[in-house]
């Protein structure tokens, strides 16, 4: 038997307000995995968008700054 049909039998015996209860719960489920399945989308983009920003960089010399390239100092 699939666990959506075990849900099914389940929700069959409960009294409606229960049933009611059930509902509210599904949609609740679905509006979090809808919302984690955008979060996880937007951090997709964000990643990639950086990856293209940062392309080619990974080469370049990473500068080396001492004291004397300092504008002003704070004692």
């Amino acid at each position: 038997m699939i666990v959506t049909e075990k849900i099914q039998q389940y929700v069959q015996r409960l009294p409606s307000s229960f049933q009611e209860e059930v509902l509210d719960f599904v949609e609740y489920l679905l509006a979090k995995a809808e919302h984690e399945l955008r979060r996880r989308e937007v951090r997709a983009w964000s990643d990639m968008s950086l990856r293209l920003a940062m392309r080619g960089m990974e080469d370049d010399d990473t500068p080396s700054y001492t004291t004397s390239d300092l504008k002003v100092v704070f004692a």
